[in-house]
């Protein structure tokens, strides 16, 4: 079977909008779960377009194609997209870059628009909804057009499931379904139904393999005063943990059958979380079901980890920086001996130091290790097509992350190579003077998170400078390395549920980028915890406890550009680096840990 071109997937895929009276056709980046990473079945908008990038939405007529994305990949989606037929649109935090905006200005009235229920959650359908009510257009949800033509579609993945070790979590499944049902009752609602796959592996405390670098399965679940019913492929669930979970009161039923179970529920209310859960969901849901909308109340119980449950991600985090330090010892020597590396080598050689490390599942991402100017695309990803040696001078910007049995890491450095230039030491400087600013940062508990980033911004701007991501996200215990519902971004809304709360980690990573040149971002992931030294007349403070532990590279600082307490900052964390790690390292690379973590 040959090969479509994606010019040759867009003809075919107009062909059958002819056919079937279809005006323009929307492609999401989802699957049924509303899921960040997807499997291979529901890559959908990659496989119509080939840009890979993990986020973007295509919107197809018979005379234009377009993708849009956010100015995290603006540079791959360009040099991705060329020969393809489709046009990039530039989506910044103006309502007129959508592609919502781009439908209302182009399309006729009456014209027909489909979208994959499937692939649209019920906070996304209600803003296109209420674009189509207003310009009069016709909406429909039921059809897979891209499916029709895919002819060599992947299949759902079917990975055995896995219950995680005793001792692990701070609570029980039990214990974790009967704070839902609290919850639920509290709100006087009768039924929840989740779909967000890192809920249901919390709630579950059980971990799967059904999606590249998050520790989940595929599955919904429903919950209600008497029933907990997960709805999965059986062929997942060994005999072992099916008694494992009749034993917690939980019922197991087949993975497609959440349509008929929704149609047919006699629970007087049933909660959806609407950014996580599909339109086609919500649509097979009886009428006269009162549906409550809100965040997933498992959203909230999960962000805030227990004390064990940090404690045990402070032992993954030796580990990790254990590993990172074999690595960067490595690197450093190669270089040093002008050996060939390539961004490619990088990510196999950083994988492999980390497996060897106890408890080591596998990445919590796809490496990025981009040399200059690709280090300058946030979510670069080097491949057998694309990518470059290691060498001249100039930065090497290295964001990698691991899922161990005990936590999940995520961790940026830039590594000088050969004679960095005044600019880059300068814009280093700039970047580490920001990730300390919040690290530093005191502030109220239940303080809205997307306040905090002009903290962290602030050096930045006074140097007209800026970052197009965000500052940080919140990462789960040896689950998603990206959680909700903190997310500390002067972009992101702010709502009742943005509150930062002790027991939440988040990442602080702030950076810079100068397209065609070089990228700089330095990221430590932190736990929100109680700040002591104060009376309590205004309230709770929180701190960052840093939880990462890796030394930040000393080469390419001004140090000049540090004030005293920037200075005595980096100093006590590498004086903590080095106590954490030197009794797990030996001969060359603890002399190489030692110098590193030298005072400034």
């Amino acid at each position: 079977m040959s090969v479509l071109t994606v010019p040759e997937k867009l003809e075919k895929l107009r062909e059958l909008m002819r056919n079937r009276h279809v005006d323009a056709l929307i492609v999401m980046s989802a699957d049924p779960h509303m899921s960040e990473y997807l499997p291979d079945y529901w890559k959908a908008r990659q496989w119509l377009s080939g840009f890979s990038g993990s986020v973007g939405t295509l919107v197809v007529t018979q005379k234009f194609a377009g993708l849009w994305a956010d100015g995290r990949y603006w540079v791959q989606a360009e040099q991705q997209l060329i020969g393809s037929g489709f046009d990039l649109q530039k989506l910044t935090s103006d309502e007129s870059s959508t592609h919502l905006a781009w439908i209302e200005k182009n399309l006729q009235s009456e014209s027909v628009i489909v979208v994959n229920g499937h692939t649209l959650s019920i906070q996304q359908f209600k803003a296109l909804e209420h674009t189509a009510r207003l310009n009069h257009y016709k909406l429909e949800t039921q059809q897979d057009l891209v499916g029709e033509i895919w002819v060599d579609r992947p299949e759902l993945p079917s990975e055995k499931i896995h219950l995680m070790p005793e001792g692990l979590n701070a609570l029980s499944r039990k214990e974790k379904i009967q704070a839902i049902r609290e919850s639920l009752a509290n709100k006087n609602i009768a039924g929840h139904f989740i779909s967000s796959l890192d809920d249901i592996a919390w709630v579950l405390n059980a971990r799967g393999q059904d999606v590249e670098y998050n520790p989940v399965f595929l599955s919904h679940f429903y919950i209600n005063s008497e029933q907990a019913i997960l709805f999965i492929d059986a062929e997942k669930v060994d005999v072992r943990i099916q008694q494992a979970l009749a034993a917690d009161g939980i019922e197991i039923r087949n993975y497609e059958d959440t349509a008929k179970f929704l149609s047919n529920i006699s629970d007087a209310s049933v909660l959806l979380d609407p950014a996580k859960v599909s339109i086609f969901h919500e649509q097979v849901i009886a009428k006269d079901i009162r549906v409550v909308y809100d965040i997933n109340p498992s959203t909230l119980f999960k962000s805030r980890k227990h004390e064990s449950e940090i404690a045990h991600i402070r032992h993954a985090m030796v580990k990790d920086g254990v590993a990172l330090c074999h690595f960067f010892h490595w690197l450093e020597k190669a270089l040093h001996h002008g050996e060939s590396i390539s961004e490619l080598t990088i990510d196999e050689k950083i994988t492999a130091f980390r497996a060897q490390q106890d408890g080591f599942i596998g990445p919590s991402f796809s490496t990025i290790a981009g040399f200059n100017a690709n280090g300058a695309l946030p979510h670069y990803r080097a491949t057998e097509e694309h990518y470059s040696f290691i060498e001249g001078d100039g930065l090497l910007l290295i964001d990698s992350g691991g899922q161990y049995v005990d936590g999940t890491t995520d961790i940026t450095r830039v590594v000088p190579v050969g004679t960095p230039t005044g600019q880059q030491k300068r814009d280093y400087t700039l970047v580490l003077k920001c990730h300390i600013a919040l690290a530093k940062t005191i502030y109220p508990e239940g303080l809205a998170a997307p306040l905090l980033d002009s903290i962290c911004r602030n050096t930045l701007w006074q140097h007209g400078l800026d970052y197009r991501h965000g500052t940080g996200h919140g990462v789960g215990f040896a689950l998603n390395v990206h959680e909700g519902p903190q997310v500390l971004s002067y972009y992101a809304p702010i709502h009742a549920y943005s509150k930062l709360r002790e027991g939440m980690i988040i990442s602080n990573e702030p950076g810079l980028y100068h397209e065609g040149q070089y990228g700089i971002r330095i990221e430590n992931l932190v736990a929100n915890k109680l700040h002591s030294g104060f009376e309590k007349t205004y309230g709770e403070f929180l701190e960052f406890e840093t939880l990462t532990l890796c030394p930040i590279h000393l080469d390419c600082i001004v140090v000049d550009m540090l004030t005293n307490e920037e200075k005595d900052w980096l100093n006590g964390y590498h004086q903590t680096v080095q106590e954490r790690l030197a009794e797990h390292l030996s001969g060359d690379v603890l002399d190489w840990l030692i110098y590193n973590t030298r005072k400034i």
